[in-house]
């Protein structure tokens, strides 16, 4: 079975006719300016958009690239430079200028808008995490335009989400998004067959991001202003259809398609959600914000059990493990090629779990010494499938 098409067969009536919320993504390339428009212009034209969206009742989150951009144009650098220290100089004078067109242009349909700077570690804390979703959640409620981007002006490689198409499907998996469109500077994916270069048609529909999917993908496009490519939109799209939303990928050279696209018109490539039940927030927080501390290796059997039966971790199904983790921590659970299947809080020690690997649940007490509160290794109510 085909795992994309080319022609919408009603997925997207299906999925827009109960979108309320969209995380919209633009990035740096639409925002430039040109022979015939300035940038100032084209954050106008993306801002009425917007606007019309706003009156229909949509939620809008905007995570914007441009910061370095802006910064490149406004101290006329031709070249991207590639230290740290310069690429923060450049985002910092460069977000104030992006800013300031935003809120211009806001303002002029009647709305403000907010800014919104975050880094990994901001998704990562779970207290943090929760406060940003408040944050957005707050300004939401009064009308305004959340405007989200990395903080490129503090970042460096420990605390970066690493491109603006990773951080809107984080955004979107936090807020809990109906869906995210990624706007750029192509119509949507297009078909590529495995080692060739010419491209076929566009992908209407994609309803499985298996490896025939990611070989369609390209890297970055080579220009001065911009990083990621088709690969870091399908990587997207994985984090949030495993979240249980949808992803869209069009074309944003003209604003006006994306109130094409949340009318339901068949325009870019709609990837849609790998499971029918949407992740609740302890699940998501699980599946992409948490750092594992270890991993547990599991059987074939214990692998069936969580990732197709919904049962929990029981020790006689655990291999052994990696790391050093404590009762409360997250851990990965891999097979035994050590490909992840999910994430869950275990409920033993690394040294516990060590002595009562393959045991049985009966046996636990005894091996350990101590009566337990719980049998489970790691229970399916703290249990998240990431695959």
């Amino acid at each position: 079975m085909e795992s994309y098409s080319y022609q919408d067969q009603g997925e997207r009536k299906k999925i827009f006719s109960s979108v309320k919320r969209v995380v919209i993504k633009v990035g740096t390339q639409l925002l430039r300016g040109g022979k015939n428009t300035t940038s100032e212009k084209r954050i106008e034209e993306l801002v009425e958009v917007l606007a019309n969206l706003k009156k229909q009742g949509l939620e809008i989150i905007l995570v914007s690239s441009g910061a370095v951009g802006f910064g490149m144009a406004a101290l006329q650098t031709s070249v991207r430079p590639k230290k740290i220290a310069q690429l923060q100089a450049l985002a910092a004078v460069g977000q104030r200028h992006l800013m300031s067109c935003y809120g211009a242009a806001c303002e002029k349909h009647g709305f403000q808008c907010a800014q919104l700077l975050l880094t990994a570690a901001d998704l990562h804390d779970q207290e943090r995490n929760r406060h940003v979703a408040q944050c957005v959640n707050a300004l939401l409620e009064t009308g305004v335009l959340p405007i989200i981007n990395e903080n490129d002006s503090v970042c460096v490689d420990e605390i970066r989400v690493g491109d603006n198409d990773t951080l809107a499907a984080y955004v979107a998996t936090m807020l809990r998004a109906d869906l995210t469109v990624i706007l750029t500077t192509v119509d949507g994916m297009l078909f590529c067959k495995a080692g060739e270069a010419e491209l076929g048609e566009r992908l209407s529909v994609v309803t499985a991001l298996n490896e025939e999917i990611f070989q369609m993908a390209r890297g970055t496009d080579g220009n001065q202003y911009s990083v990621g490519g088709m690969i870091t939109k399908l990587r997207a799209a994985h984090i949030v259809n495993l979240s249980g939303e949808a992803l869209l990928i069009a074309g944003g050279k003209d604003f006006r398609n994306l109130q094409r696209v949340l009318d339901g018109e068949d325009v870019g490539t709609l990837f849609l959600p790998a499971r029918k039940n949407r992740l609740h927030a302890r699940q998501r927080f699980l599946a992409f914000f948490s750092e594992p501390s270890g991993s547990l290796i599991v059987d074939a059997g214990a692998e069936k059990a969580i990732s197709q039966q919904n049962k929990s971790l029981l020790a006689g199904g655990v291999l052994g493990l990696t790391g050093t983790f404590h009762r409360g921590d997250t851990v990965c659970i891999v097979n035994s090629e050590r490909k992840e299947l999910a994430r869950g809080i275990v409920n033993f020690a690394f040294d516990e779990v060590a002595k009562i690997c393959g045991a049985q649940s009966d046996e636990i007490c005894r091996v350990l010494g101590r009566k337990v509160d719980s049998k489970e290794i790691v229970h399916r109510d703290f249990l998240v499938v990431t695959i």
